[in-house]
């Protein structure tokens, strides 16, 4: 079955507000762990368990679509913007992709509709400019989506940055604080 149905079924939306309680998100519902920052009648969005850098998130369906469809776009373009900002806050970063693959040649790896959104930090840039002119194998080593080493999303790391996503996302969305 699908992995992101089986975390869909585990955390049920609250309608009282889209953030979840940190009860509410425990991550051991799910194997392996879940880190929820969102979860909505429409669409849930946690951290990816192998992020291309700290802070990478997820942003899917409640329901399993493969592809993105009209029927879908409306609630992910809603909260993609919020996710972002709360993003930002957390992770102290300007820069970030959002990027969705359609289907397995466009790199799918999960066929369930989801955007990823991925901080971009300053650290290895500055490197890759040298006397004014580009230094192009540091820039092919700068990790693009998909490329580079991905390592297993820490659990007490994951446990943590959702927390902290979690409240931005409150204030994000005016809510009082768990």
């Amino acid at each position: 079955s699908c992995a992101f149905c089986r975390i869909a079924d585990a955390y049920p939306a609250d309608r009282s507000s889209p953030v979840p309680t940190a009860a509410a998100a425990d991550p051991e519902k799910v194997d392996p762990q879940c880190h929820l920052i969102l979860s909505t009648p429409l669409v849930l969005a946690f951290l990816d368990i192998m992020p291309i850098s700290p802070g990478h998130i997820l942003l899917t369906t409640r329901k399993h679509y493969r592809k993105l469809t009209v029927a879908t776009s409306q609630a992910l373009g809603e909260y993609l913007p919020v996710i972002s900002r709360a993003l930002c806050k957390v992770t102290g970063i300007e820069d970030w992709n959002v990027v969705q693959n359609n289907g397995e040649r466009a790199a799918q790896v999960v066929p369930h509709v989801h955007f990823h959104l991925i901080p971009r930090y300053q650290e290895g840039r500055e490197e890759m400019r040298r006397n004014g002119r580009t230094d192009w194998g540091a820039l092919k080593s700068w990790r693009m989506f998909g490329r580079g080493s991905r390592e297993d999303l820490d659990d007490e790391e994951g446990a943590k940055l959702a927390g902290e996503m979690r409240r931005a996302l409150r204030e994000e969305l005016g809510e009082r604080k768990e």
